[in-house]
């Protein structure tokens, strides 16, 4: 059966204190010492340790400590706490920029009502296991000796006189084997064990159960960075890199609790800043007009030592029509403004995409309550007294509904498009 869990729901940058009571279930010693020991000496980008307790950054997700699932959900606007509607948001953004991408050839749609990410995350693992054994498991060769009852390959003699001393029918041997077991197999089944041993999810114990019992036995094999490194996907192989990129994300942030061998820690986090920008560049790609190009992280030298490497400059979104036109520069922020005006880093961050790359003019953009359009000039200087540098700032609505469902993800994916194109038109056709 699949093990009781209990649930804790808090919102980027809340903070947890021992003892707290949260969803009727309290923070103890044992969760705290847990996160303690998974944040280590080098730290992790997920929370940061308090007296007492945790602080969740901007990364948002889930982390399980033994039974107990930590889920992080992003929050744009403070006064809005629904929780159903900010993690149905957090789950539809992830589907939307292919997070979740789900292969056309095999369940095109999830069975379960998940909880939480983790149970989306594990899904679609077992839905692409459950693919891989329906197309039916490759083999590949790999070297193996023993003791066999035919000579085949090369004859190792000194193992053969020390095992077969006394039986002469028997020959110690090295040779290739065509068969199932090799690396690839044995990270996915290391990672259907693991899956076992952490699921929460009664929905997803019994498909859990049937891949363990169809897919072969694999020998037990030490997991590392490593391991995934020396993987080559050929044509052959190429339909096992999303299993094995989900599995590497299991088995490399699985924390073991080697101490008692309860609190193991599991973290499935996003950064909320990467998956904004990937959010409104996927909506700005998806109804573009032809004659404009829309580019992500466009990346340029800008600074280069006497000795070593360019330093780089990487705007999230750079959006070109013509050369005649100049190219219009795009930031996004995944934080609430409050009816604050910008930082002065983010400023002076697009001042310097403004005029290196000769740009007709750049925007800030964060989420909101409200759909809101601002913007103000860079003051003039002495070397500019003529400055006519823009700095628009774009606050995006996120949608209001509580029960959001994938059709409210693409309707808030046309409104950000029709928004941020009728800005663009408007500042193209200042010619």
């Amino acid at each position: 059966m699949a093990k009781r869990s209990t649930h804790i729901t808090v919102f980027e940058h809340d903070t947890l204190r021992l003892d707290q009571q949260v969803n009727g279930v309290k923070f103890d010693a044992s969760m705290l010492k847990a996160l303690q020991r998974y944040y280590g000496e080098q730290g992790v980008p997920y929370f940061t340790l308090l007296h007492n307790g945790v602080r969740f950054n901007e990364q948002v997700g889930v982390i399980q400590v033994g039974n107990t699932l930590i889920e992080v959900l992003p929050k744009a606007d403070k006064a809005d706490a629904e929780e159903a509607k900010w993690r149905a948001l957090l789950i539809g953004m992830l589907k939307a920029v292919g997070a979740f991408d789900i292969r056309s050839t095999s369940n095109s749609q999830l069975k379960i009502k998940p909880n939480t990410i983790l149970d989306l995350y594990f899904e679609l693992f077992i839905n692409e296991v459950e693919y891989l054994l329906h197309q039916g498991l490759i083999k590949q060769y790999r070297r193996k000796e023993g003791n066999v009852g035919a000579l085949k390959g090369s004859l190792l003699f000194g193992k053969h006189i020390q095992h077969n001393l006394t039986h002469q029918e028997r020959f110690y041997v090295r040779h290739s084997t065509y068969d199932v077991q090799h690396p690839m197999h044995c990270i996915l089944y290391k990672a259907i064990g693991l899956l076992q041993q952490i699921n929460t999810h009664a929905g997803l114990h019994s498909r859990i159960g049937t891949l363990l019992l169809h897919f072969p036995e694999m020998p037990d094999i030490k997991v590392t960075e490593a391991t995934f490194e020396k993987l080559v996907f050929n044509r052959k192989t190429q339909s096992y890199q999303k299993a094995i990129n989900i599995a590497k994300h299991i088995l490399l942030q699985y924390h073991p609790d080697v101490s008692r061998g309860r609190n193991h820690v599991l973290a499935l986090m996003f950064d909320m800043n990467t998956l904004w920008e990937k959010f409104v560049y996927s909506s700005l790609r998806k109804s573009k007009a032809n004659d404009i190009t829309v580019a992500g992280q466009v990346s340029a030298s800008f600074w280069k030592p006497h000795n070593g490497r360019s330093q780089k400059m990487r705007p999230d979104i750079v959006i070109n029509k013509d050369h005649e036109t100049g190219c219009v520069v795009l930031d996004t922020k995944w934080k609430n403004l409050g009816g604050r005006h910008p930082s002065p880093e983010d400023l002076r961050q697009m001042y310097a995409y403004h005029e290196f790359f000769g740009a007709k003019k750049v925007a800030l953009v964060y989420p909101g309550a409200v759909a809101q359009q601002n913007g103000g000039l860079f003051h003039p200087t002495a070397a500019y007294p003529a400055m006519n540098k823009e700095c628009s700032i774009l606050i995006i609505a996120t949608p209001v509904e509580t029960d959001i469902k994938r059709s409210s993800i693409h309707h808030w994916q046309q409104e950000i498009q029709q928004q941020l194109t009728a800005w663009l038109n408007e500042t193209i056709n200042q010619v």
